[in-house]
């Protein structure tokens, strides 16, 4: 009675939240209040995958447009099923998907194929998958499921410190050993911006800062391959190793200057037809946009990442619960750093780090892993007067 009393002392406003969350609503209700301007942002983001590797393949469907195509509208489908299912269940959810997607990486130590010399993919009967990718989205889960949880004035306790470092240290390690340098900076960076975003102390933030201050010099002297210390110095001055190290980089910059403003033309970029630009339909797809499209082609698919994002804030802002707004906010965080990272390398800003374009260039397990994290943030806008009470979920 006194739950009851208390629900209905609210606003007017906020009862009608109240009873929508409280009234079960049917599939089709859930699709009305899906946030359908999202959802034609990503649908323009695959079509432009799609004619960027049909271009990449010389005009051809094969091999990566088709595939890419179909794998793009079966991630569509899995993202608006994900998107209905309510955010109890995904709280439920959030520690066993990280132990599974933990073991996964575990695997690939012992079990996984390499390619060009790095060990991260695992092949489960016909699929092929790269278990670091469903870490991104298993991280944020479960650093979003412990922050709801936990009291907010143990944010900043042993407790509250020790259990998210290693919840985004334990992943990061087994990345970086595979190697992969890229997803492992991601998976750091997009973990230390859900600490922050749970409330943690300026203190610690600074002592933190301080602290890397140190670490990062001794980390790239001595914790990398030879390698991936050659591609982050390389970029300062790729002239020095024009045919080695610096060779992505400088045909990059060639393909992206021979745009210009307005581009040579779909299907018309020289360093893409006679294949002089390397990883055309992955790391540097990006430099065919550029190429083909010129600056205002560029500038046209990084607004539509803008808009997509700016959406993304919103929903989170409007999220009653601290598992919504840091799930959002976790997603938006990796989606973001997937642009910033892919989008600097091929311009030279970055160093060439093994990082995809989201949505547009080629990758079965990115493509899923990113729909699958906007399926959480649609349904997190479908949902996002729930207020589910700590240790509530599945398996809580």
């Amino acid at each position: 009675g006194r739950t009851l009393c208390t629900e209905f002392n609210r606003e007017p406003a906020d009862l009608m939240a109240v009873f929508r969350e409280t009234v079960p609503r049917t599939f089709q209700e859930k699709l009305f209040e899906l946030n359908w301007s999202v959802v034609l942002l990503l649908l323009l983001l695959g079509a432009v995958g799609v004619g960027m590797l049909y271009s990449a393949a010389e005009g051809a469907w094969n091999p990566w447009a088709s595939r890419h195509f179909i794998r793009f509208l079966l991630g569509v489908a899995i993202m608006l099923v994900v998107a209905l299912f309510p955010p109890r269940f995904w709280m439920g959810m959030a520690y066993p998907i990280y132990l599974g997607a933990l073991s996964l990486l575990v695997g690939v130590e012992f079990f996984g194929e390499s390619v060009n010399g790095a060990q991260r993919w695992l092949d489960i009967g016909p699929v092929r998958m790269q278990p670091s990718e469903i870490m991104k989205i298993a991280v944020v889960l479960a650093l979003a499921r412990f922050y709801h949880d936990l009291p907010p004035e143990k944010i900043n306790s042993a407790f509250g410190l020790l259990v998210p470092a290693f919840l985004i240290g334990a992943p990061a390690a087994l990345i970086l050993h595979q190697p992969d340098l890229g997803t492992a900076v991601l998976v750091l960076v997009t973990g230390a911006a859900l600490v922050f975003l749970a409330g943690l102390s300026w203190r610690i933030i600074i002592g933190g800062a301080i602290a890397a201050a140190f670490i990062i010099p001794a980390f790239l002297r001595f914790g990398l391959e030879d390698y991936q210390r050659r591609r982050i110095f390389t970029f300062l001055n790729p002239e020095a190793d024009p045919l080695g190290a610096g060779y992505h980089i400088l045909q990059s910059k060639i393909a992206l200057g021979s745009g210009g403003l307005t581009g040579r033309g779909f299907v018309e970029g020289t360093q893409t037809q006679l294949n002089f630009l390397p990883e055309k339909q992955t790391d540097f797809i990006f430099t065919i946009l550029g190429e083909e499209f010129g600056l205002v082609g560029g500038l046209a698919v990084i607004g539509i990442y803008a808009l997509v994002l700016a959406n993304t804030v919103a929903i989170a802002a409007a999220c009653k619960s601290t598992f919504l707004r840091l799930t959002v906010m976790g997603i938006a965080t990796t989606f973001a750093l997937y642009v910033f990272i892919n989008i600097g390398m091929v311009t030279g800003l970055l160093p060439v780090v093994g990082v995809p374009l989201p949505l547009i260039s080629y990758g079965g397990t990115v493509m899923m892993a990113v729909l699958f994290g906007f399926g959480l943030i649609l349904g997190a806008h479908i949902h996002r007067n729930a207020e589910p009470p700590r240790g509530a979920g599945l398996f809580g």
